[in-house]
């Protein structure tokens, strides 16, 4: 067994011991199981704030100090159905073993003024973790509860050196929580500003952001790998097992699986069996994002991000952005992610689309 590999697996077995305490709000019961409308439930000794939807659990706003960004994990469609990788915190039998840094739903990036955040974990060795920067949460500014959304605020900051060093961005994130009978969506509204320095913000392939989904909803693929099995360790395999590995992506531009890495587009969407339950889930670019339409960093195997700072890197030199804030400037983003019960195509996400444009001017 490789380095690598005995890393990811000491990965588990830390996040396991953080997520124990809270697991029974993640599984299941809640006192309040019956309430209607979006429910959020703050729990600060537990660091984390849990997500309902009409009594029954959507995702949690989680940010243990072990983890080198807040994430929302894990994610379930509107009938309990998990799209998220359980990998590295609560690793299922038939996951891949790779990336621990995907966790989730996350935003970061990979070059802010030279420093790495996308990449960092705790399998990074520790020679090299001053390369990484680290997202600290800071505060829980708001948690609003209703019946037709629910919306959590919170402050977060851009640590140099591995959260050791000097904030260089502060963070401002609105998330907007909505759901029904056959769907989910979470709007992350993020606002970065830069301090008393300029932040570049270089083009770089790794972010900004990503969603690392169930086995599922990959992509077919071919050749060996490593894979958890039943009891969680880590175990490579000569032969892919893609037994119900049915995923296929479609971008607005009309390109579809692997194609779809690369390229440009207003959204895309990422659809596949999860057992019996037909599933696709949307990622929702918006006009007054910085680079719109924004570059699709979604791989077969499970990445599935939005990108549209690393234009160079991604366009092979064609087209090149490199934003940068100067002093006291900021940036905002706005992400839709929807989550369907169904199968879904062009037209459903276009119309999704156009709404989420005419949501925030």
């Amino acid at each position: 067994m490789n380095k690598h590999v005995r890393r990811n697996i000491a990965v588990i077995a830390a996040a396991g011991v953080l997520l124990a305490g809270g697991a029974w709000l993640i599984a299941g019961a809640d006192p309040q199981a019956g309430d209607k409308g979006v429910r959020l439930v703050r729990d600060d000794a537990k660091q984390r704030v849990d997500v309902f939807v009409d009594g029954q659990p959507f995702t949690s706003y989680i940010y243990p100090s072990t983890q080198k960004k807040p994430v929302l994990y894990p994610i379930r469609s509107a009938k309990g159905t998990l799209v998220t990788r359980g990998f590295p915190l609560e690793p299922r039998p038939g996951e891949r073993v790779d990336h621990p840094h995907h966790i989730g739903l996350w935003f970061n990036y990979g070059d802010v003024n030279g420093t790495d955040f996308w990449n960092n974990s705790d399998a990074v060795k520790p020679e090299e973790r001053p390369k990484f920067g680290t997202i600290v949460h800071k505060a829980v500014t708001a948690v609003r509860s209703g019946a037709d959304k629910g919306e959590l605020e919170v402050d977060m900051d851009w640590m140099l050196a591995d959260g050791k060093g000097p904030v260089v961005l502060k963070e401002h994130t609105v998330f907007v929580f909505r759901g029904a009978a056959g769907w989910r969506s979470v709007d992350r509204i993020t606002r970065l500003q830069a301090l008393d320095a300029r932040v570049a913000l270089t083009d770089n392939k790794e972010g900004v952001l990503g969603l690392r989904v169930a086995r599922q909803l990959e992509i077919p693929s071919k050749g060996s790998g490593v894979f958890t099995d039943a009891s969680g360790k880590a175990t490579k395999v000569p032969e892919m097992d893609n037994t119900g590995v049915n995923g296929d992506y479609l971008t607005s531009e009309g390109k579809t699986g692997d194609a779809a890495w690369g390229t440009r587009g207003r959204w895309c969407i990422l659809s596949a069996r999860i057992g019996d339950e037909p599933v696709t889930i949307a990622i929702l670019d918006h006009p007054s994002n910085p680079g719109y339409p924004t570059y699709w960093h979604a791989r077969g195997y499970g990445l599935f991000a939005a990108n549209p700072l690393g234009q160079k890197a991604l366009s092979n030199g064609k087209d090149e952005l490199n934003l940068a804030l100067e002093p006291g400037k900021s940036v905002t983003f706005r992400h839709r992610i929807l989550i369907l019960s169904e199968p879904a195509g062009a037209e459903r996400a276009e119309a999704a689309s156009k709404e989420f444009a005419a949501a925030y001017r």
